[in-house]
């Protein structure tokens, strides 16, 4: 029996330890060497199993990446039943979060159906319709719940949520690392995320995104991508699942305590975002010679 174990161990050492991809590794590292800030980066090409990692299990700040849990939590509620994914809700001014939000601008007692809250949370990331479906899904208890119990040791929900203001300080609206973040995404692509129906549904969700000038800007449009993106002063990051030509990858580039807080396409944060998520298609991809197209960037968002 120890015989048939040990040999089955020396069998398997080759695969577990092939797990790293150094090279790519080596290449990331020399892409984030001199940041202001601190980053974090995990990699994994879902058809080898390869990862590459710099401060993958650090926690970051979501800002609005937080918005992929509410969406799990909202259609584990729907799953049950206790919800229904069409149902039509009722605006009150008193949901309001300011700021430039399309559900902001709706009168007091104007009805839309859930799904399109849905959709402008994670599509247009707006903030309003995000806290009105974070107390739909039970709040933020309810949701750490659901991640609790699917496995993440570090990905919550902060805002609004009890016993959490002291990471609230320390992170804002949720925490994460970017290896959960993946995680997530790749629960999702598989249709392990709440059920198989409603992973194909959040996955339709987040393969609609307004803001695509950073990561997405270095992919080519017609390949498909899910993701969310998450931004504030002090803290830039994305994650991002694509389903390339020789197969799917998925990653998360997560920041925070960065120097430049500007909101300008040239902010160190989001420049770093877009090399890397280049350096990574064209990793994969070494045959594909697409650019962004000459003149694009003045067709480029800017908050």
């Amino acid at each position: 029996m120890r015989y048939k174990l040990l040999l089955f161990l020396l069998l398997i050492a080759p695969a577990v330890f092939a797990q790293t991809d150094k090279k790519l590794t080596t290449r990331l590292q020399d892409v984030v060497k001199g940041f202001k800030g601190d980053i974090g980066v995990y990699v994994q090409n879902l058809k080898t199993g390869k990862t590459a990692a710099i401060n993958a299990d650090t926690l970051f700040p979501t800002a609005s990446m937080v918005k992929v849990a509410i969406l799990c939590g909202l259609m584990d509620k729907v799953e049950k039943g206790e919800l229904k994914y069409n149902q039509k809700l009722g605006y009150r001014d008193s949901l309001l979060y300011a700021g430039s939000d399309i559900l902001g601008s709706f009168k007091d007692k104007d009805t839309i159906m859930l799904s399109k809250v849905a959709m402008l949370m994670i599509t247009m990331s707006d903030n309003t319709a995000s806290l009105w479906l974070q107390k739909l899904a039970g709040g933020g208890t309810d949701i750490n719940n659901w991640l609790y119990q699917n496995g993440f040791k570090s990905y919550r929900v902060n805002s609004r949520t009890p016993g959490r203001s002291d990471m609230q300080k320390r992170y804002g609206w949720g925490v994460t690392t970017p290896y959960e973040m993946c995680k997530l995404f790749t629960m999702i692509r598989n249709g392990t995320a709440v059920s198989p129906g409603a992973s194909e549904r959040m996955y339709r969700i987040l393969g609609r995104i307004f803001w695509d000038e950073r990561a997405l800007s270095q992919i080519p449009p017609y390949v498909h991508t899910i993701s969310k993106q998450g931004m504030v002063d002090a803290a830039r990051s994305e994650t991002v699942l694509v389903n390339a030509p020789h197969g799917d990858y998925v990653f998360c580039i997560a920041t925070k305590n960065n120097k430049d807080q500007t909101w300008t396409p040239n902010n160190e944060a989001e420049q770093l975002i877009r090399k890397i998520s280049a350096l990574l298609y064209h990793y994969y991809e070494p045959k594909d010679k697409w650019a962004p197209a000459e003149g694009v960037a003045k067709y480029m968002l800017n908050e």
